[in-house]
């Protein structure tokens, strides 16, 4: 299930329980920001540079802190209004601008921060944790609880995010008649994000969303939610390109990294998964019209348990989008049921499906140095298209096993080569 964001880049909406938001006038911007990462070939680890940049220089930096402006550290008094003017401040700023959220426990509503902003470094530095109503209507209609739309040049620097979703889940359980949800954090249409050693907590919905951004960096992030949760992918990327998310743990009821049409030179490296449904390109092909994906690198990454290790899905019905030239490396699976799996049959109470065919070309595929032990016995199950058949599959250096045996593999409609010892045997 993709979060509530427009697939078109330049458009934003929200819908039901509007979020208070906070905007200033465009101007010429400045680059005060640091380089993107220009090649899925090598991530570029930016923290180094990035404590470089907000460190000695910091004292020039226009600095706001939050409870100047009203916001209480107790959890119980709104502290909406305080982070807007704060905001709205900072935004309206010519100088790069450090907004400070100290120790404690601040209640906000759902919120917008909006640009475009007269400089490109403005740095949110979190000590503290913010918390969600703890009745989860207030925010559950919103399209997200923290929403950055239209900013360049924003870093967010610690701090926790509590949405308390558990109530929420427990209603969508039940069978009852519930809100959607809201995405805790959001980026839309923005570029030159840094995310550091951020916690998300219980999202009612996903956790993290990117939505038609470009340069994004991402690391030290931990992600918490039951197993059982509900939608609650832990960082979604789509419509974006040149986003790089490094040494996270995701913990959560649904895919810990999901990626969607448009999405282009991502890398993630160092990535712990579980409990979740894996790191998931898709699903694609539910639009007839659709961007596609290309360019992807999972490396260092290991899965605990899971419902999937890493996967490829598609509806089953026409369309023009495609995914290549995907890499999967240095990979380790624990008792994962689906260690590998590309699945284009993906048509939920097969609706909507007119010839149970996707139109979704998958290409340039490599699996290497996957281990580890497989929860069933088909381990390895390409599923692929049979008007499109997926091609250019690469397995190299693959072991898994289930119940110290050697796991199977199933393959329709895929072509490719296998090198090395490949485990179980390639039916490609």
């Amino acid at each position: 299930m993709l979060p509530r964001v427009s697939t078109q880049t330049r458009t934003q909406t929200q819908t039901v329980s509007t979020p208070i938001i906070a905007t200033t006038a465009s101007t010429r911007f400045t680059s005060l920001v640091l380089n993107t990462m220009t090649t899925r070939r090598r991530p570029l680890f930016f923290l180094p540079l990035l404590f470089l940049f907000i460190g000695p220089s910091f004292s020039a930096v226009l600095k706001l802190n939050v409870m100047s402006y009203g916001g209480k550290p107790d959890g119980v008094t709104d502290s909406t209004k305080a982070f807007l003017a704060a905001w709205t401040q900072a935004c309206a700023s010519a100088s790069p601008t450090s907004i400070y959220v100290p120790k404690g426990r601040f209640l906000l509503r759902s919120v917008v921060f909006q640009g475009q902003c007269k400089n490109r470094a403005i740095t949110i530095r979190i000590d503290g944790t913010l918390v969600a109503p703890a009745d989860y209507r207030v925010i559950g209609n919103a399209d997200s609880w923290f929403a950055f739309q239209d900013v360049d040049g924003v870093s967010i620097l610690g701090g926790k995010f509590d949405a308390k979703g558990t109530g929420l889940w427990a209603c969508k359980n039940s069978g009852k008649s519930c809100p959607s949800g809201a995405t805790s954090l959001s980026f839309s249409n923005s570029k030159n994000i840094v995310v550091v050693g951020l916690t998300s907590l219980n999202s009612q919905m996903f956790h993290i969303v990117f939505n038609g951004c470009q340069n994004v960096k991402m690391q030290g992030v931990t992600v918490i939610a039951s197993g059982n949760s509900p939608n609650t992918d832990g960082i979604h990327v789509q419509l974006s390109s040149g986003v790089t998310i490094l040494d996270s743990r995701i913990q959560t009821g649904d895919d810990c990294i999901s990626i969607g049409p448009g999405a282009t030179n991502l890398w993630m490296e160092k990535i712990t998964c579980g409990p979740g449904h894996g790191i998931s390109i898709g699903s694609l092909g539910k639009d007839q019209n659709e961007a596609g994906v290309q360019n992807v690198t999972v490396k260092t990454a290991t899965f605990i348990g899971t419902q999937n290790g890493v996967r490829i899905k598609s509806w089953a019905k026409p369309s023009n989008g495609f995914a290549r030239n995907i890499v999967f490396q240095h990979v380790t699976m624990n008792n994962v049921q689906n260690p590998i799996v590309i699945d284009q049959n993906y048509c939920p109470g097969n609706k909507n499906c007119p010839d149970q065919v996707s139109g979704v070309k998958i290409s340039d595929v490599t699996y290497q140095d996957i281990h580890g032990t497989s929860a069933t016995q088909v381990a390895v199950k390409f599923d692929c298209s049979s008007k499109h058949p997926c091609s250019g599959i690469r397995m190299e250096g693959v072991s898994l096993t289930f119940k110290n045996e050697v796991a199977a593999a199933s393959c329709k409609h895929a072509g490719g080569t296998s090198s090395g010892v490949v485990q179980p045997t390639s039916c490609l």
